[in-house]
């Protein structure tokens, strides 16, 4: 499985040895909610009700069921192994790298902390600096919304943005030299309930 494994991730451009990214699944996976919790916990008895009546289906995970975790921990452990520390990405905009926390603490750019330090997802990068109008975007994500949501939100096609009658991910759309404003106000409802 290692040398497939090794395979996959370097045709996904990710340079890690397969046991370190099996060690970055796991770790994902352990802060993760309990592989097998009962959904009617997080709710109270008065929500729960409402939302049996609604049709929505309370029970506790079944082992034959597949595991909805999965693709989250996948996409965490590639979020973090694509992530950019402080001094590479302070390298990569030809700045100091008290100046990338400053854009951390500032909100010009988006990551977070873990035992090593600051770390930078990868898609807001460009090859030679910052994504368009990347500063105008993060002003309008909600401060808690965490890395992996917002990384998701910038890479997923979003049927209001398109170019030439395709829809495109926010990325593309500010890589192409749109307008920052539609995709501002689509991550300002990161988070919400519509």
């Amino acid at each position: 499985m290692t040398i497939a494994l090794e395979d996959v991730l370097a045709k996904a451009g990710l340079r890690i040895a397969a046991a370190e990214f099996l060690t970055l699944v796991e770790d994902a996976a352990r802060r993760l909610v309990p592989p097998n919790p009962d959904p009617a916990h997080f709710f109270a008895p008065g929500q729960r009700q409402a939302l049996a009546e609604a049709g929505l289906d309370l029970s506790p995970y079944h082992e034959d069921e597949p595991d909805y975790r999965a693709r989250a921990v996948a996409a965490q452990a590639v979020l973090a192994e694509s992530a950019l520390t402080v001094s590479a990405a302070a390298g990569r905009l030809g700045i100091d790298p008290s100046r990338v926390r400053h854009r951390l603490a500032a909100r010009r750019l988006t990551g977070w902390k873990d035992q090593g330090g600051w770390r930078l997802p990868a898609w807001q990068f460009t090859e030679d600096g910052v994504l368009p109008s990347l500063d105008a975007v993060l002003a309008a994500v909600p401060g808690d919304e965490p890395a992996l949501v917002v990384a998701a939100f910038m890479t997923t096609k979003q049927d209001d943005l398109e170019i030439a009658g395709e829809a495109v991910t926010p990325r593309q759309w500010l890589l192409a030299g749109g307008d920052p404003r539609p995709v501002a106000a689509l991550a300002g409802t990161l988070g919400t309930a519509f």
